[in-house]
């Protein structure tokens, strides 16, 4: 009988010596979020925040309001319940404007990189005015795409006042449907 108390006494002191020095093998934490929206449509989260690389841009390009090459970005629409709408939907987008351009359809550029602007394009090519409603795309029930483009413009100037550097531009955008 004492050897049997013995054994499980030592049973017991080696079980929780291995809970004692068990090593953390690995945890973390898990955040959710998002927003509800009153739309007919939700946003995909890989639309809501983007990042559109316009490359690396000869200064050559950008001589006399040259441009890049245009690059391509979607807004993606999920879940769209299409019952009320008559006409789609249509974008705004804002942003600073470029200093040189008073038809407000360039971004102005921060960075040293200047002499330059982005513009936005619909997906039929056609320039978009900051601040002013795209026109109405139609959309489906279900999942749909966007379609944008967007690239470099020079100032119009010459090669002297477009000064090489990195540089970056935000446009926010806000949704509308009919």
């Amino acid at each position: 009988m004492k050897n049997k108390s013995i054994a499980i006494a030592t049973f017991m002191m080696l079980g929780l010596a291995s809970a004692a020095n068990a090593a953390d093998q690995g945890h973390g934490k898990v955040t959710f979020k998002g927003a509800i929206i009153d739309a007919p449509c939700s946003i995909s989260p890989d639309s809501i925040d983007q990042t559109v690389d316009l490359g690396l841009i000869s200064n050559m390009a950008l001589v006399d309001g040259g441009k890049s090459s245009p690059r391509v970005f979607d807004i993606a629409l999920e879940n769209c319940d299409i019952t009320n709408l008559t006409k789609g939907v249509q974008l705004v987008f804002t942003g600073a404007s470029a200093a040189f351009d008073n038809t407000n359809k360039t971004l102005g550029i921060v960075g040293t990189g200047s002499g330059a602007g982005v513009q936005i394009t619909t997906g039929n090519g056609n320039v978009i005015t900051l601040g002013t409603a795209t026109p109405f795309q139609n959309i489906q029930e279900g999942n749909n795409t966007l379609r944008f483009s967007a690239y470099l413009m020079g100032n119009g100037g010459d090669i002297s006042t477009i000064t090489a550097g990195d540089f970056s531009s935000v446009a926010d955008f806000t949704m509308s449907y009919e």
